[in-house]
């Protein structure tokens, strides 16, 4: 007999259910802060070292070529299977939009009004397919999907659950790209019948272990339409799963801190794991940040493994039981051979990926990377924890360019040699003006300026009393040494190809504020803080190594009416309500597109865009919202589609198998799964033009 589940708390921060918090990062709002450093106050650490305003002024006139030099653009796409196509809401988008026509290039569509449909719904002339389906084969050799006879061996060649970054890059096969998606985790409960916690099967988490990681899975263009199809059993498909090997490389590979009983090299690790958001490079890779690591190891005590969060206990789905490197009583080092930056090259399905310890090991949400104008790789980072921060490494290699052997190689060894860097942070108003509410200070706006402090380069640590192999595995606490600020929960990061200038989801942070907590500073200005915002960084690219940044508030999350919420001065009766800003995209115009998770405003979550330049920058409209419990990824915004990963649908507390929430994608009577959508014109014409 099928025991119940237990009854789930459902106060949880954010708009996600306690399902979500349970199984996406072991219920990491409940837990202490990892982060108990007694950091200054942002506003009163730096004083003149730059003017905000002439690097802000600096940053606008950066060339096209410069900003964009070698990074990878992939344009078309293609087709897939049926889908349901939603209809928009017609009229305002939720605050006084105009006809179709209005808005600024690439945003002309009718706003999609804030809603609870249990549908990919999208505005009114555009249609959509669903790409690709979790449990679909895409290796030679692998089942159907048939979710009464999942086995580990099938999950293995079948797409992964919980798609949520996406990347596509061009093939050489006519009408086709390579699509790349991670798997961030998995929802047991919605997965298999009769689950129970308590008591998992070593075959559920074996499944799960297949369930987790990276496919790799080319799709085909139909021309006319602008769907895509997958193309199954394609040579360049490829799973790599919590059990596939992966290597570590750079300055802390082989650490004694890295090695384990299995691996006394310090060199092989067997698998990825909580794989969130990540970025794609100019000489062609992916990279991939490894997240909520810490949730899947068991019987933590050490003062390290409370800074990242692991636990004294058991886990959620126990998988300490079927393999003791998930014990860390028994393998101590295991976890830290988790939280780092993965390098794949999709172009290569027999390659190892690679693990970059000299990006640093923390909660990785996302690792975007640049060029400067000599050529060298900076990647920008968040550590998704509340109170913890913001990250750049700066190369100490130039990319060569062109498709040989030589430059490929070469190319493979950048992110191995450089400075890692964490943020300092300080607003220009005094102290007094930032009074929690989000109320602006007398300049108008919220701003200010940076320092890049340096943590390490290749063997030499910046840290006094830390070796640079421990600033590499235990980052938070050399980030907290050097009084690094305090930010609400920094995710995805993206620089404009237009200008170079860099924006940073930042989530939100409820706990900003509380006794005890550090208080509201000008680039995290309100207390208790629940829908975020967004940050917009300039640096001078002539010296990307050096100590500098301006910055400012280009978002201030929640509802327009809100007197708290700010549209980079854009009129708010004229923009769409946004709450918990999460991954982030640019597209070809130059708009910022916008991901949420945990809407607090009572809508579903969904995809936004946002003119950064002009008479219009600031104007927010919606263009999609996903169905019942389900969290909007990976944005991939083209010349002609849309591309999302709709992640956990129906993971809503007290769902189950048996007690579906969400009858997305297929409809009633079949399994709730995740998937990736394509959106497009009807028309065949270019998005939002």
């Amino acid at each position: 007999m099928r025991k119940l589940l237990p009854l789930l708390n459902s106060g949880h921060a954010g708009g996600r259910s306690a399902l979500t918090c349970r199984y996406r990062c072991g219920d990491a709002c409940f837990h202490e802060v990892p982060n108990t450093s007694d950091n200054e106050y942002a506003g009163d650490i730096i004083a003149g070292v730059l003017s905000r305003r002439s690097m802000m002024r600096t940053a606008a006139v950066v060339t096209v070529a410069s900003a964009t030099a070698g990074v990878v653009v992939a344009q078309g796409a293609t087709e897939a299977h049926a889908a349901t196509t939603g209809a928009a809401a017609e009229g305002r988008g939720g605050h006084g939009h105009g006809s179709v026509c209005d808005g600024a290039r690439g945003l002309r569509f009718a706003p999609v009004e804030p809603n609870t449909a249990d549908q990919v719904t999208v505005p009114s002339g555009y249609t959509q397919n669903v790409v690709i389906r979790w449990g679909e084969p895409i290796l030679r050799g692998a089942p159907a999907f048939d979710p009464d006879r999942q086995t580990a061996r099938a999950q293995a060649g079948q797409f992964g659950y919980n798609n949520d970054f996406l990347s596509l890059l061009p093939l050489r096969e006519h009408g086709r790209q390579v699509l790349v998606a991670n798997h961030e985790y998995t929802d047991e409960v919605l997965m298999f019948k009769g689950y129970d916690p308590a008591n998992p099967t070593r075959e559920q988490a074996e499944i799960a272990w297949a369930a987790h990681g990276l496919s790799v899975v080319v799709v085909q263009e139909e021309r006319r339409s602008g769907k895509l199809t997958p193309v199954l059993r394609h040579h360049l498909n490829r799973r790599l799963t919590a059990t596939s090997e992966f290597r570590l490389t750079g300055p802390a590979a082989g650490s004694d801190l890295l090695k384990t009983s299995a691996d006394p090299t310090g060199t092989k690790v067997l698998g990825t794991l909580n794989n969130c958001a990540g970025g794609t490079t100019p000489w062609g890779t992916t990279l991939h940040g490894e997240e909520n690591f810490n949730q899947y190891f068991a019987n933590g005590s050490s003062a390290t493994d409370k800074r990242y969060g692991i636990g004294a206990s058991a886990t959620e789905r126990k998988w300490e039981r079927f393999d003791k490197r998930f014990d860390v009583a028994q393998e101590p080092n295991e976890p830290h051979r988790f939280g780092w930056v993965v390098e794949l090259d999709p172009y290569d399905p027999e390659s190892t990926p690679r693990k970059r310890t000299a990006l640093g090991r923390f909660k990785h949400e996302a690792a975007q990377p640049r060029l400067t104008r000599d050529g060298r790789p900076v990647v920008y980072m968040g550590d998704d924890e509340r109170f913890d921060y913001f990250y750049k490494f700066v190369s100490s290699k130039r990319m060569k360019k062109g498709d040989s052997r030589a430059a490929h190689q070469h190319n493979l060894t950048l992110l191995d040699e450089g400075t890692l860097y964490v943020a300092k942070i300080s607003g220009d108003s005094p102290a007094a003006e930032i009074d929690g509410t989000g109320k602006l200070p007398d300049d108008g706006e919220f701003d200010g300026t940076g320092v890049w402090i340096p943590l390490a380069t290749g063997d030499v640590s910046h840290v006094e009393g830390m070796t640079a192999e421990e600033v590499y595995v235990f980052t938070r606490l050399a980030a907290d040494k050097v009084g690094a600020t305090k930010m609400d929960r920094p995710e995805d990061v993206e620089p404009s190809p237009r200008t170079g200038r860099v924006y940073v989801a930042l989530t939100n942070n409820t706990d900003r504020g509380k006794t005890g907590k550090a208080g509201a500073d000008e680039a995290n200005p309100r207390n208790l803080n629940k829908h975020g915002q967004i940050l917009e960084l300039a640096e001078h690219w002539d010296n990307p190594a050096g100590d500098g940044f301006a910055w400012r508030l280009f978002l201030v999350a929640g509802d327009p009416e809100d007197p708290a919420t700010y549209f980079a001065g854009y009129p708010k009766d004229e923009v769409s309500p946004i709450s918990c800003p999460d991954n982030v995209a640019f597209d070809p115009h130059g708009n910022l597109w916008i991901s949420t998770d945990g809407n607090q405003l009572g809508s579903h979550d969904g995809l936004f865009g946002v003119a950064t330049r002009g008479e219009r920058r600031g104007e927010l409209k919606q263009f999609l919202t996903v169905p019942k419990g389900a969290e909007t990824c990976g944005p991939i915004v083209q010349d002609r589609r849309v591309i999302v990963a709709v992640q956990h649908p129906g993971e809503v507390d007290g769902a189950s198998v048996e007690k579906p929430a969400s009858v997305w994608p297929d409809g009633p009577g079949r399994i709730v799964r995740p998937a990736v959508v394509a959106v497009y014109r009807q028309d065949g014409r270019d998005i939002g033009v």
